[in-house]
């Protein structure tokens, strides 16, 4: 799969943006957003397992790679994994607050099935995505703003690295580094969902599945 950039970066290393592995709040299908911290499930530790399996045969070890991750602890557990595969030290990483997931509001912590049994249609089926901003939430401009903000601030990064975040807030910054188009209904640019422990690469605005993942869809789960 390979998205063109209308606008691609400048910059001259590969980026590995990643999904984080399968949640406690994944399985029991609670709202976990931006919560800070969710802890990762055995499930969740086999995918980051694949992930850093993966990038190991891609990258080899001690790859030459600056590390990023969202302050949220389920993104840091998937990164500590990787980390090992691949032969690096996770305490160097970097963390950045822009990196997180939707804001939820009120509906953080709920299940989605109480949500859905008082707006049956909260969720839009094309995309896996909210059709509203969840209650005193976050919606999906906001995350491209903050993301592109990230994108501007670390555009001097040396080389390839590796980002680790989550579902809905990785499609956002994907779009909006392949230049994407604006989607009116969500007022951002939306890559394609990908399973969670997914890792794509971006090169010059293009866009490459290297690891498609286990784990649920971003809209079933937010991760």
């Amino acid at each position: 799969m390979a998205n063109k950039a209308a606008h691609p970066t400048s910059r001259l290393g590969r980026d590995f943006i990643a999904r984080h592995g399968e949640t406690v709040y994944n399985v029991a299908q609670r709202m976990q957003g931006d919560h800070p911290h969710t802890p990762l499930t055995r499930a969740g530790f086999a995918q980051a397992d694949a992930m850093g399996a993966a990038l190991r045969d891609l990258l080899g070890p001690r790859p030459r790679l600056t590390l990023w991750a969202s302050t949220a602890g389920r993104a840091l557990q998937t990164l500590a994994i990787i980390a090992e595969h691949l032969e690096l030290d996770w305490h160097q990483a970097r963390t950045d607050a822009r990196l997180i997931e939707i804001g939820m509001g009120a509906w953080t912590g709920r299940y989605y099935r109480d949500v859905a049994l008082e707006s049956a249609d909260f969720m839009d089926p094309a995309y896996n995505l909210y059709r509203r901003p969840p209650p005193g939430g976050e919606w999906y401009d906001a995350i491209a703003t903050r993301v592109s903000g990230w994108l501007a601030d670390t555009d001097d990064d040396p080389g390839d690295r590796l980002v680790i975040m989550h579902g809905m807030s990785s499609r956002i910054l994907r779009g909006v580094m392949t230049g994407m188009d604006v989607l009116p209904q969500f007022a951002a640019p939306v890559a394609p969902d990908l399973p969670q422990g997914s890792v794509v690469k971006i090169e010059h605005g293009l866009e490459t599945v290297v690891h498609t993942g286990q784990g649920g869809a971003s809209g079933a789960a937010p991760a």
